[in-house]
């Protein structure tokens, strides 16, 4: 609207919004679009009705523009007066309706780089993108590639965003993620008695060849380049390791070594024990820093649930040393105690491959031989099936014996880790499926997409908006975001 008509009796700030409104219920009541189809109709609506949307939002914003009050002059945050006052200086805006202008006055000095009051009190964004536009991209990016959530604003909205834009609103929407949970979480502890359960794990991620981790980057600049396929060893040198860390309470779930191979009768009718859902859970990852320090933030945030460590601290991981020995590491810094408990299912893992070095495959008789020697594992007998096992080879004469001999070392070497007898009878986890459906669904799901190659930066920014998804936080981080974003971008002024 011209703001020289705003003095006007006859005509509001949203005259504009309600002669569309009109217009639009003429054409649905004239005889021309009785005959249409209802999807025709829709379409029609839809596109007309986001201009009305626009319309009302644009005269708000005139009406904003005309309240305005005028000061003599303004104190920037240096102290410096500014008193070259322009008036209706004006900046695009692109909202979920389509664009706007925003019209403001400007306060400033020669040498002085001007200040607007009214975009400071809108807390309008440095960029031409406002928030709604903000937030339902970075929701769509935390589902879909960065060209369908283009597609999809640029259909189901009023605005238009580029690619490169889309990048840089994302990189800026997910920069106050540790400093959000540095200030926001558990200021009281966790008011439960219940297991507080800490467990990690690493995960590749296709990056472009600049943002490599320098060993990584070394190793693949020594393969030659092949034009028409990878290079031998391209593929395991294209990757960056991603560390992922889940927290979270559990209430103990005792069971036997039975139970947990499924072989317990229940013929005398006694109910299996209900497992409590799990409570408070936080998962998250991060490519650009270190693992030591992802551990580390896990072990913090587990403190502020327990500061008196009161509870029993489980530790759940899958074996990897590099990660046992990080973890020990900061245990001992903090000094904090906890179980450190390996995952079963890799266990099991290994012993599969010792099983197939003594059966046929296929022969039917081998899960019997693996439950057996589970049922002894789980029971705190691991030294005595890696004897075992590993007697059984000798005996038979084997040669190609690499999986028992693998199974074997791995049980003695994490004797201590694989106390499952006292972990079942203290209703410990004993298995890493929390840690591994993070690395699924905030990484593979994602970020693991047919053809992506990504930049650290732009990884970065979707595993923190995936991690705050999935934690159930970014409405909650969204809200903190933005009182961050204002004093970042509009600093306090003196009026006069």
């Amino acid at each position: 609207m011209n703001l020289s008509y705003i003095n006007s009796v006859e005509v509001s700030f949203f005259s504009d919004a309600k002669e569309q409104l009109e217009a639009l219920i003429n054409q649905l009541e004239s005889e021309n679009y009785s005959t249409h189809e209802h999807g025709d109709i829709e379409s029609h609506i839809t596109k007309q009705g986001n201009e009305i949307l626009r319309l009302l939002l644009q005269g708000w914003l005139d009406k904003k523009a005309s309240d305005e009050k005028r000061h003599p002059y303004l104190k920037n945050s240096s102290g410096e007066s500014l008193n070259n006052v322009r008036h209706k200086t004006q900046r695009k805006l692109t909202s979920l309706f389509g664009d706007v202008d925003v019209s403001r006055k400007s306060y400033g000095k020669p040498k002085q780089n001007s200040i607007f009051p009214i975009d400071a009190e809108l807390n309008i964004p440095t960029d031409q993108y406002s928030d709604g536009v903000r937030k339902r991209l970075s929701k769509e990016v935390i589902k879909s590639s960065f060209d369908d959530s283009i597609e999809s604003i640029n259909e189901t909205t009023g605005a238009e965003i580029p690619k490169r834009q889309s990048l840089n609103v994302v990189r800026n929407v997910a920069q106050d993620f540790e400093q959000y949970y540095e200030q926001n979480r558990f200021e009281e502890p966790e008011d439960t008695s219940g297991l507080l359960v800490l467990t990690f794990d690493g995960k590749g991620i296709v990056m472009r060849h600049d943002s490599l981790r320098d060993c990584t980057k070394k190793s693949a600049e020594k393969n030659k380049k092949l034009n028409s396929r990878l290079s031998p060893g391209e593929k395991k040198d294209r990757k960056r390791m991603a560390q992922v860390a889940a927290v979270y309470t559990a209430q103990p779930y005792i069971r036997t070594s039975e139970s947990v191979m499924n072989i317990t009768s229940n013929d005398d009718g006694n109910v299996l024990p209900f497992r409590s859902p799990i409570l408070n859970k936080r998962v998250w990852a991060s490519v650009e820093r270190e693992a030591e320090t992802v551990i580390n933030e896990a072990f913090l945030e587990a403190l502020q649930r327990d500061p008196k460590q009161e509870r029993e601290w489980v530790v759940l991981i899958d074996g990897l040393p590099h990660q046992i020995n990080l973890i020990k590491k900061i245990m001992k810094k903090l000094k904090v105690k906890a179980t450190i408990v390996m995952d079963f299912i890799h266990v099991l893992e290994y012993l599969w491959k010792a099983a197939w070095c003594l059966f046929e495959s296929g022969d039917p008789k081998v899960e019997d031989w693996i439950t057996e020697r589970a049922i002894k594992i789980l029971n705190g007998d691991c030294s005595q099936v890696a004897k075992g096992i590993k007697l059984s080879a000798t005996k038979r004469g084997l040669t190609k014996r690499e999986g028992i001999d693998k199974c074997a070392n791995y049980l003695l070497k994490n004797k201590p880790r694989l106390q499952y007898g006292k972990a079942l009878a203290a209703g410990f986890p004993i298995a890493t499926g929390i840690i591994e459906g993070a690395c699924r669904h905030i990484i593979n799901d994602r970020l693991d997409i047919t053809g992506a190659r990504w930049s650290l930066d732009g990884a970065e920014a979707l595993l923190k908006l995936r991690s705050l998804k999935s934690s159930g936080d970014f409405d909650k981080y969204w809200d903190f975001h933005k009182q961050q974003e204002k004093k970042r971008n509009y600093t306090f002024f003196e009026q006069s």
